[in-house]
């Protein structure tokens, strides 16, 4: 069994102690990967302030070049580095039936345009204000190091929505990879370097200590999270200690609200893959459907029907459309919460029992018959089971959407636009798209409210957001 080694200035770093990365799917390791020491992350955190100033001064025009060929190495390795994904994240490999499901090749297509996208951007000056006597020109400045530390959900994708913003702006980069799916993030890390200045790009792999470390550390200037509110809320609290700015992609409990007039054998399949999309186990998937009683058997009745003709199991094998749970800590938060419904009365349309053998299988699973107020309406289960609860208007839909603390996206089906339109700007959600769910895009910003985080992602306020604005302000007489 191989170990698999980070990546600082450009050079591999081995650890004294390692863990290993175990296939979700099987139960099987498939690798060791470094612990890294206290010591290690301060080398990484000093490999990239040395490299900062250099990095920044080469210019946009250069990091832009330096990053399309970032994009031509992802795009080279494209294919072992999906097989990666799948035997550490559990997606499929490949996408299945017309539509093409996104799965471990679409997650390295993305990580080639969420390359070449932000190196074709730039952060022009600014004249804010000029007058006769005054002319006031806002610049943006890079942070410095930026400390990413990126989720297991979707590891490599993340890991450059993290990474490449932050070095076209003129960052340098630490990033630790969730202890669940290291390996990719770290073979990808490796690739990455090769094209880049040393010190540029610095990966440190373990667990939420060497996470503490790298975002606690005296010499980062921004840390970039994404993953659970609870974590968020640790590393923000120890961020706020040294004043350090972060953006936060926490997690979500997105509401999906289907008006009366939708029709569901229209909207079924997309609803479907809007809640079961990487097994549920994106922060962005629906997590809670809201139907108005005259369609609620109807959707039902659709959204069983393509559950129980969607084949599960291992993401390398031909065909597989649904891939296990990560972790077993997220399979056994799925099985309570079921099991919490079935003891509080709840109806299981289909699934609702863990698959024999071996991996963290659990079936796409529709329950019934709760309201707010049920753990698997109130928690984010991140995971197969979406729970579908009957509204009676639509105010009453809007109010329970907006019940939560969280808000990062939501959703409303309708045949018309313009009633659902009117229904989505009384949502409070970082997004709410129509007639999709999820539907993400590079040059569209991207992130949540309330307990589901702040600051954007995406396009030109994406890129910003590793800048600080820097005014120069000339007197004219």
């Amino acid at each position: 069994m191989n170990t698999f080694l980070n990546t600082v200035n450009r050079e591999p770093v081995p650890a004294q102690d390692t863990f290993e990365s175990v296939n979700p799917a099987t139960g099987e390791a498939i690798g060791r990967v470094p612990m890294s020491s206290d010591a290690q992350v301060d080398e990484a955190v000093a490999a990239a302030r040395a490299a900062q100033p250099a990095w920044a001064a080469l210019g946009d025009a250069a990091r832009s070049e330096a990053l399309l060929r970032v994009a031509d190495v992802l795009k080279e390795h494209a294919e072992p580095l999906a097989r990666w994904i799948t035997r550490e994240q559990g997606k499929p490999l490949g996408g299945v039936g017309p539509d093409q499901i996104p799965g471990s090749r679409f997650e390295m297509w993305g990580c080639e345009v969420w390359t070449r996208v932000p190196a074709s951007l730039s952060l022009a000056p600014e004249v804010v204000f000029e007058d006769a006597t005054r002319r006031d020109t806002m610049h943006r400045q890079p942070y410095g190091v930026i400390a990413a530390v990126a989720p297991w959900n979707w590891p490599l994708l993340i890991a450059i929505w993290q990474i490449v913003p932050a070095l076209k702006a003129g960052n340098t980069v630490v990033i630790k990879p969730s202890e669940y799916t290291s390996i990719g993030t770290l073979e990808m890390v490796r690739l990455m370097a090769q094209v880049l200045p040393p010190g540029v790009l610095n990966s440190v792999s373990g667990d939420g200590r060497v996470g503490a470390c790298l975002t606690a550390h005296d010499d980062i200037d921004k840390i970039l999270f994404t993953g659970s509110t609870a974590t968020g809320a640790r590393i923000s609290a120890a961020a706020a200690q040294k004043l350090t700015p972060a953006t936060m992609e926490l997690g979500g409990n997105d509401a999906a609200i289907v008006l009366p007039d939708a029709d569901p054998k229209v909207i079924a399949m997309k609803l479907f893959w809007g809640a079961f999309l990487n097994m549920g186990q994106t922060c962005a998937c629906a997590k809670r459907l809201y139907v108005p009683d005259a369609l609620h058997d109807a959707i039902v009745d659709e959204l069983r029907a393509i559950a129980l003709a969607m084949p599960m199991g291992d993401g390398l094998a031909l065909g597989v459309a649904i891939g296990p749970i990560q972790n077993r800590a997220q399979y056994d938060k799925v099985v309570a919460l079921v099991e919490d419904a079935r003891a509080n009365g709840a109806t299981i349309e289909c699934g609702g029992a863990p698959r024999d053998g071996a991996g963290y299988f659990y079936p796409v699973t529709l329950v019934t018959g709760l309201s707010d107020g049920a753990r698997l309406v109130d928690e984010e289960q991140f995971g197969p089971v979406l729970p579908i609860i009957r509204y009676r208007d639509v105010d009453d839909a809007v109010a329970r959407a907006n019940r939560l603390s969280v808000g990062l996206g939501a959703s409303v089906w309708s045949s018309d636009i313009g009633k659902a339109e009117a229904v989505a700007a009384r949502i409070r959600a970082g997004t709410v798209w129509i007639n999709q769910h999820g539907a993400i895009h590079p040059m569209v910003p991207f992130g949540g409210t309330g307990h589901s985080g702040w600051g954007v992602e995406f396009g030109t306020e994406g890129l910003k957001a590793m800048t600080q604005p820097h005014v120069i302000s000339v007197m004219k007489t």
